[in-house]
This record gives C-alpha cells, structure tokens and sequence, in this order.
C-alpha cells in the first residue's frame, strides 16, 4: 500500500501545481473585447485590401499588360476594375458620386504603376473611412455591400495569385517571412 501510495500523492500534487499555475495564469490574461462590426469590417477590409497593393507595387511596371491569356484582362486591368468596383460599392452606398467609379477604368486614364497604385490605394482608403464614417448601425444595415466587395476584392486577389505563378513569380504573401 506503501508503493500505491506514494505514486499517487506524487502525480495528484503535479496534478495540483499544474492547475494552479493555468488558473494563475488565465487570472492575468485580460479577457479580449470582440471588435465592433465597424472594426471587423475594416479590418477584413484592410487586410485584403493591403494584400492588393502589395501586389501592385511588387509586379514589375514594365509587366503591367501581363495576360494570363488573349481572353483576360492584363494585371493592369485587374488592378483598375478593383479599385473601380470599389468606388462603385461606395457611389452606391452614399447616392453620390466619388472617385473613379467605372467597373473597367481605362488604361489610357491611368498610364503609369504609381497612378494605378494610387487609384487603388486611395479607393481601399476611402472605402476604410465610409466604413468609420457609417459607424456600426450603418455598417450592419450595409453588411451586404461590406462582404460582398470584400469578397470581390478577395476573388481578384487570388487571380493575381495565378498571373504570379503562371509567370514563374512568387507571390508576395507566399514568400518567406525575413
């Protein structure tokens, strides 16, 4: 009884030590607040948003009228229509006109990377700030537009992933972390 006794005081007071510093320990962790929808939106919206002008500024300029075939838009276009449908989202949802709001801007309209960049980086901006501006009754009542869009721009990032791969590059996102 001596030998049963022994392992088991041993391992119920292992037992007792390791729970005592888990429960210390979820003591000092400060519960995490749920973001807000506004917050979820924007953050959702940023994040796909930031992923797609890493690819404008990172695709070489001189590659812009990249196709993946004769019947697709060039990477140009890709970028353009996206900023494009982004106004669009935002014309919509305010009744007015801002920016850009052609679902296929023209190439002619924006000759260079750094203003198709622009247009693009200022479109994901301004879409941020309607969402901020709406505030979370506006962006609930909105969330159709919200998700929708952001999807959108998800749908096109992921063909972007294929114009990388099909020219032999690595896509920013899936290079090594340094």
């Amino acid at each position: 009884m001596t030998r049963l006794a022994c392992p088991i005081f041993v391992l119920t007071a292992l037992s007792m030590a390791f729970f005592a510093g888990t429960a210390r320990a979820q003591d000092n962790a400060q519960p995490k607040k749920p973001p807000t929808a506004t917050e979820a939106v924007v953050a959702n919206w940023n994040d796909v948003g930031g992923r797609l002008v890493t690819m404008a500024e990172d695709w070489p300029e001189d590659r812009y009228d990249y196709k993946l075939a004769p019947t697709t838009r060039t990477f140009q276009e890709v970028i353009l229509h996206i900023a494009g449908s982004n106004y669009d989202m935002l014309n919509k949802m305010r009744k007015s006109k801002v920016g850009d709001g052609r679902n296929d801007p023209a190439v002619a309209d924006y000759k260079t990377k750094a203003a198709t960049v622009a247009f693009l980086k200022k479109s994901i901006e301004d879409g941020a700030a309607e969402a901020k501006k709406q505030g979370d009754a506006g962006v609930i009542k909105l969330l159709e537009y919200w998700d929708g869009y952001t999807e959108h721009m998800g749908e096109h990032y992921g063909l972007l992933v294929a114009y990388y791969r099909a020219s032999g590059s690595v896509p920013p996102e899936s290079r090594p972390k340094k």
